[in-house]
């Protein structure tokens, strides 16, 4: 064999390719968990050898090439052993938060610090205890999550020997060796890659013996390898398909010899295969003449290493927005916003509890439709929408979700068409429309209908129940009745917006009076809370009200004998998105509120940041004015003589049931007479005529002054 000098030994570069699961987990990872951490991230990719004549196997990134989003886990991927298909090697990961950030990377400093982390394994000898260490790589990345392209730019070190090492006489393996050899180390191959001991192990030792024996061992086992009878080949897994240049992995390995054995003259086996199994015409045997000064290993080499594009030094990108099934898409880009505030401004921002609450708006016009829309906004997934109105020339201007098309043919129903625009905006919603109206207090029924509006009322009651939030957004007061009633019974979330010309009103309801019993006992509940003053929740804290604890009349027909003007919803354009925006806001905050829907009312202050929640107060009322560009927060408490949540309707609608709303639909002063309102009123005339009469006494000064 011939040991003159060779020609310069050149090696295949090392190709890269990256799953789009990767990008698709790295983009989750980036969202819900690092944020703005910039922090270098492990990561692991996987080679095998060449398995075809004409095709070089690439170091490949997957999803499971990145840690898990598991909170309780640490960012350090989980390796996979044993897989003869996917040897893993070490990688890191730098990821920046602008694209600007990514192209001022220093390059060759980042290169240099991972060779130097390869150069450390060699010399303190970890390289040969875990050669995978030899295949260190690195990933420098900018993940526009936006647009979802990714720009990256891979780099595979590469220690330099100094001068580069020659090439003597490389041949395909079937001809290095004879025939009975070649036989042997074909057996032996297979044996060590059908090993899950040893499949992955992409550096090892081959010893041919005189009688044409192979045997592979680890690199570890050097020292039991001397004999000068042996043959010994340093073999590696070689990815290059390539006949006449041997892959890049050898570069490192070649290192490892020069700096740990001292080796001049090295024989290598790029070890290859066809369809699984060991392919000596395919593998390559060549030797490598190693002639680097006296001292090379007292100060780390040089190193090479960052991948061509296209043969120029240039990063890569690629778009995953056209592959991507469009609803997945939107379903990402919708959540983009929600997961940036994350990031840095609202860390505690529970996107779970918002994507799975349920809500039910009750009104499908002005209101109904922007609520939609910023419950969509806030991440709500789940949505359903009541109404019995179709859509009306007059409307698209004003309610968001319709257009001129929903207008002909004498209108679609609000609840349907409301519901096909949703799926048109963001395919992932889950939304249902249903076409009903809500029986009122105050419009009769005769017997002809009444089985008709009972039906109503179960099929709200059980809407109801079947959703955690409910807003009532119809354009009566009338129509709030029934719903603040069931809700209060059944202690759900209930948020109220109302719309005047120029003024609005935007509050949630107290929990109800028996929100805090496990049993229920009509007798007790009456008596418990005869003083509004006393009227507490099941927190011990005075009980908020409902849309109606501060009237003092019961609610009546308001649409009979009104004109045009009336009869419409005559209000500034301007009032409905900022009425409709304050009342998701509110849904928002009780959601992340410790004692939700028991929460006291928050007034607003004038310093900023006197909350000790993260979204700021949660009050109970806001009253708004556009007239003077102005805006309130109240605090209502609850009433014994409220007509839809006191526990004396509550424990009469228990008792009786369908009876009961019946009664409130059809007598006008059944609720009144019921909760004490009419002698209340009573009492209240009276007061008036006594008054009157000691001012004319002329009477008057500090103790005639009554405090009300």
């Amino acid at each position: 064999m011939s040991r003159k000098e060779g020609a310069l030994l050149q090696f295949a570069p090392m190709q890269s390719s990256v799953d789009e699961g990767f990008w698709h987990r790295f983009s989750s990872l980036k969202l819900n968990k690092l944020g703005i951490d910039d922090s270098p991230l492990p990561i692991i990719g996987f080679y095998a050898p060449c398995s075809h004549s004409q095709v070089s196997n690439h170091l490949t990134l997957l999803a499971e090439s990145l840690p898990s989003e598991s909170s309780d886990s640490s960012l350090v991927p989980e390796p996979s052993s044993g897989n003869r298909n996917k040897c893993s090697v070490p990688g890191i990961l730098y990821n920046t938060n602008t694209v600007e950030g990514f192209h001022a990377l220093d390059k060759m400093k980042l290169l240099k610090e991972e060779a130097a982390k390869i150069w450390n394994d060699i010399v303190t000898g970890k390289a040969v205890e875990d050669c995978s260490m030899l295949s260190r790589f690195l990933l420098i990345s900018f993940a526009d999550l936006k647009k979802w392209s990714f720009h990256y730019w891979f780099a595979f070190p590469a220690l330099m020997l100094d001068p580069p090492a020659a090439l003597v006489n490389l041949r395909p393996a079937s001809q290095w060796l004879s025939a009975a050899e070649a036989e042997s180390l074909s057996t032996a191959c297979n044996e060590w890659r059908n090993s899950k001991s040893t499949a992955d192990v992409p550096f090892f030792l081959v010893t041919i013996d005189p009688q044409s024996r192979a045997t592979i061992r680890l690199l570890k086992d050097w020292d039991a390898c001397q004999s000068d009878a042996h043959k010994i080949l340093f073999g590696f897994y070689d990815p290059c398909h390539l006949p006449n240049n041997p892959g890049w992995p050898l570069r490192n390995f070649l290192a490892l010899i020069s700096a740990k054995w001292n080796l001049k003259s090295v024989q290598f086996l790029c070890y290859r295969e066809n369809r699984g199994f060991a392919d000596m015409g395919l593998s390559l045997v060549g030797e490598a003449l190693i002639t680097v000064s006296e001292g090379w290993k007292d100060t780390m080499p040089n190193a090479v290493g960052w991948e061509l594009n296209k043969g120029r030094k240039v990063p890569r990108c690629i778009s995953l927005a056209q592959s991507m099934d469009p609803t997945r898409l939107a379903v990402s880009a919708a959540d983009l916003n929600l997961k940036l505030m994350r990031w840095r401004a609202l860390p505690s921002l529970n996107l779970s509890a918002l994507s799975s609450v349920k809500c039910l708006l009750l009104g499908a016009g002005t209101l109904g439709c922007q609520v939609a829309r910023m419950l969509m906004a806030w991440g709500v997934r789940k949505i359903t929408l009541v109404d019995n109105g179709k859509v009306a020339m007059s409307n698209p201007l004003r309610q968001s979700l319709y257009t001129l098309d929903d207008c002909l043919n004498g209108g679609s129903f609000k609840a349907i068409a409301a519901v096909e625009s949703l799926k048109r905006i963001f395919p992932a919603v889950e939304a249902e429309g249903v076409v009903m109206a809500i029986p009122m207090p105050g419009h009769p029924v005769n017997s002809q209908e009444q089985e008709s509006v009972l039906d109503d009322c179960r099929r709200l009651s059980d809407l109801i129940d079947a959703h955690d939030s409910v807003f009532l957004l119809t354009d009566t007061r009338e129509s709030r009745w029934l719903p603040t009633l069931l809700c209060a019974n059944t202690n759900k979330i209930t948020i109220t917006a109302a719309l005047g010309f120029d003024s609005f009103l935007v509050m949630r309801h107290g929990a109800g009076p028996f929100s805090h019993a496990h049993g229920f006992n009509a007798e007790t509940a009456i008596s418990s809370s005869s003083d509004v003053h006393k009227i507490k929740d099941a927190k011990g804290k005075h009980r908020l009200g409902c849309y109606f604890c501060n009237d003092v009349v019961a609610p009546t027909d308001s649409t009979s004998n009104r004109t045009l003007d009336q009869q419409c919803t005559v209000t500034r354009p301007g009032l409905a998105p900022i009425a409709s925006a304050l009342a998701v806001e509110l849904l928002v905050s009780i959601l992340h509120h410790p004692e939700g829907i028991f929460a006291e009312g928050d007034i607003s202050s004038n310093v900023i940041g006197t909350s000790e929640q993260p979204l700021g107060i949660l009050p109970h009322q806001i009253r708004g004015s556009l007239a003077q560009f102005s805006q309130m927060t109240l605090v209502g408490y609850s009433s014994s003589s409220c007509t839809a949540c006191c526990d004396t309707v509550l424990s009469e609608y228990r008792n009786k049931g369908m009876e009961f709303i019946l009664q409130a639909i059809n007598h006008p002063t059944y609720l009144e007479d019921l909760t004490g309102l009419t002698e209340l009123m009573k009492s209240a005339s009276a007061f008036s005529l006594d008054w009157d009469k000691d001012d004319d006494g002329g009477g008057g000064g500090d103790e005639d002054c009554v405090e009300i």
